[in-house]
């Protein structure tokens, strides 16, 4: 069975998405703005969140990160807890 990890960055706004997500463009460390703005709990590591396996994440989620390229940041991405940076760190099928 397909299972992946990922990491994200959860906000409350998706202006406050776009400008995390610019930031990472010009550089700036994913997971130093986990650290510094995420509203998850796995903020405090970086935005890891593990491995998962299909349907254990919310659809949204999971429709991004089981067909998103792998290190590529992805964004916005709206689900009922907020809008999320997501980046597939890796993948199995």
């Amino acid at each position: 069975m397909a299972s992946a990890a990922a990491r994200h960055i959860l906000v409350a706004t998706e202006k406050k998405c776009a400008d995390l997500k610019k930031k990472i463009d010009k550089g700036v460390g994913f997971s130093i703005l986990a650290k510094a703005h995420s509203t998850c709990p796995s903020g405090k590591k970086g935005g890891a969140i593990g491995m998962f396996k299909p349907g254990q994440m919310v659809k949204e989620f999971d429709a991004v990160v089981f067909s998103a390229p792998i290190g590529v940041v992805q964004s916005p991405i709206k689900t009922e807890f907020g809008y999320h940076l997501v980046e597939v760190t890796k993948r199995t099928d």
